[in-house]
């Protein structure tokens, strides 16, 4: 049982996002996808985690939410979160 929600913004053109949607893919990992080219996906983005950049994981746990940068950051935890 997954305790927490996990989000990724995300950006079609962006390199780092696609390595991160590889991993995604090898872990069998389906989550939720936001594109950062839908305006209020890019908002939430900024408004939440501070900046713009992608990628960007969202976690969400029932007490707090953290947002995760940095691809090789990201899929570290997702390599953790699947043990």
């Amino acid at each position: 049982m997954q305790k927490h929600r996990l989000v990724l913004y995300s950006n079609a053109g962006c390199p780092f996002c696609h390595r991160v949607l590889r991993v995604l893919d090898e872990l069998n990992m389906d989550i939720e996808i936001r594109q950062t080219s839908i305006p209020e996906h890019r908002q939430n983005l900024i408004a939440g985690g501070g900046k713009a950049m992608v990628p960007c994981l969202l976690i969400e746990e029932p007490n707090r939410e953290q947002w995760l940068y940095e691809s090789l950051d990201i899929i570290e935890f997702l390599r953790q979160s699947v043990n």
